[in-house]
């Protein structure tokens, strides 16, 4: 199992919950977000989900792109979440666990990307646009470029190896494949109330760290209220997930939802909530509150 996963494990087995918070990385001060993430955590956050800001977060409600945006506008790179993720990574061992999108991680450069996120202390990595038929193309397509480039090279090391009477089966891995194969970064898929049967058993069978199931159609955003067919599709997909945990998120925002929807699922992912507190105080004070409740919540 991999850390999330044991980690999870772990909290479970003391008939708790997780909980995920999710932070806009570099919102609202690009300087102090370190301070920020420290106290979500000490406040019974179990795990924080780093969000890197993008121009266009298509799987983003109002709040969480309107926190993008004054992110970006203060300067908020790449760069410098992975920075935040060393430091956090340093005060404590709760999972870190980073969500981008698509062409930002590729302009960085997927393989490079891939190690330096592993190496700031991030343990998993969420990118909501690409979908289950675009994972094996997006997360290896510069392993087979390289590949191509060296195959010349490794056919001689293959032959060599064949004529090598002490020989060992050695499989050469590119640096992004390596990195998740080798356990030092989990790559986390999401299910959506539309997936079929079929598609969440290859989603479970994919993902590594746990499942990402989204409860609603849509985006992110705090939710009055889910009809019935949201709890129904909870228990579905929990009763098809075998390999993982699964965690839930989209719409969460109070303890009464995270009671509601505890016996189907081993954690839950709350953002928008949070992003919306920090949007209309300066205070902490609010934003800390109510994490404490929803931890408080997470106990079963």
């Amino acid at each position: 199992m991999s850390y999330i996963s044991n980690y999870i494990d772990a909290l479970n087995k003391k008939n708790r919950k997780a909980l995920s918070i999710f932070l806009t990385a570099g919102y609202p001060g690009k300087n102090n977000f370190v301070d920020l993430a420290k106290s979500v955590l000490d406040s019974g956050a179990d795990m924080i989900e780093l969000g890197i800001p993008f121009s266009d977060p298509l799987a983003d409600g109002p709040i969480i792109q309107a926190t993008s945006k004054l992110a970006l506008d203060a300067g908020v790179a790449s760069k410098d979440v992975l920075g935040y993720a060393e430091q956090i990574s340093k005060h404590s061992d709760k999972p870190i666990i980073l969500m981008g999108y698509a062409n930002p991680i590729k302009k960085y450069g997927i393989a490079n990307f891939l190690r330096d996120v592993a190496n700031s202390g991030v343990k998993g990595l969420i990118v909501p646009d690409v979908p289950l038929e675009e994972y094996d193309l997006f997360f290896h397509s510069e392993e087979r470029q390289s590949l191509d480039a060296r195959l010349p090279d490794l056919r001689n090391k293959l032959a060599r190896q064949e004529e090598s009477p002490n020989k060992k089966s050695t499989q050469i891995l590119h640096p992004a494949q390596s990195t998740i194969q080798n356990d030092k970064l989990d790559v986390i898929l999401l299910t959506t109330p539309t997936s079929s049967e079929a598609r969440i058993k290859e989603i479970d069978s994919k993902s590594s760290g746990f499942v990402y199931c989204v409860s609603i159609t849509g985006t992110t955003g705090v939710k009055d209220s889910f009809d019935d067919s949201a709890t129904d599709n909870l228990k579905r997909t929990y009763s098809l997930i075998q390999k993982n945990k699964m965690l839930i998120g989209f719409g969460i925002s109070k303890p009464e939802d995270v009671k509601r929807f505890s016996p189907f699922c081993d954690g839950v992912i709350v953002g928008s909530r949070i992003m919306k507190s920090l949007l209309n105080v300066e205070e902490r004070k609010e934003t800390l509150q109510i994490i404490e409740q929803l931890s408080e919540a997470c106990e079963f």
